[in-house]
């Protein structure tokens, strides 16, 4: 998954802050960064966060293709979200058979997706993620 932010050192601290690790990926490494990556959750997905000036369209505005992260608590991982500056996109929304969703913008105009999945819980279990995200 690749996200774009036009403030690199915003953008890193506030996912930093989101995941609960730094990334443990950097380029360059000396200077100005505009790339980092994490890996994340129980299948250890990767999220590079990328300088916006290298965006292969304008960013800034919410947009973009929708990943939804399963979370073991929607309405606990929404509120942290919104909490560390997010702002809603859609709301919870039932989807049928277990399967909810909502989606918010990071202050940097990506949208994120969360959910809860009987399916990948089926799958995966029940462990906890990044607090939010797994």
């Amino acid at each position: 998954l690749n996200l774009y932010a036009a403030d690199m050192p915003a953008a890193i601290a506030w996912y930093t802050e989101l995941f609960g690790g730094e990334p443990y990926f950097r380029r360059p490494e000396e200077g100005p960064i505009g790339y980092a990556e994490w890996r994340i959750g129980l299948t250890q997905t990767e999220v590079g966060l990328i300088d916006a000036s290298w965006a292969p369209y304008p960013t800034g505005a919410p947009s973009g293709a929708v990943l939804h992260w399963a979370v073991e608590d929607l309405e606990t991982a929404l509120a942290r979200l919104l909490a560390l500056g997010a702002t809603p996109v859609q709301p919870i929304t039932p989807r049928g058979e277990g399967f909810v969703t909502a989606s918010v913008a990071d202050p940097f105009g990506n949208v994120l997706g969360i959910m809860t999945n009987p399916h990948f819980e089926e799958i995966h279990g029940s462990s906890a993620g990044v607090g939010g995200p797994r």
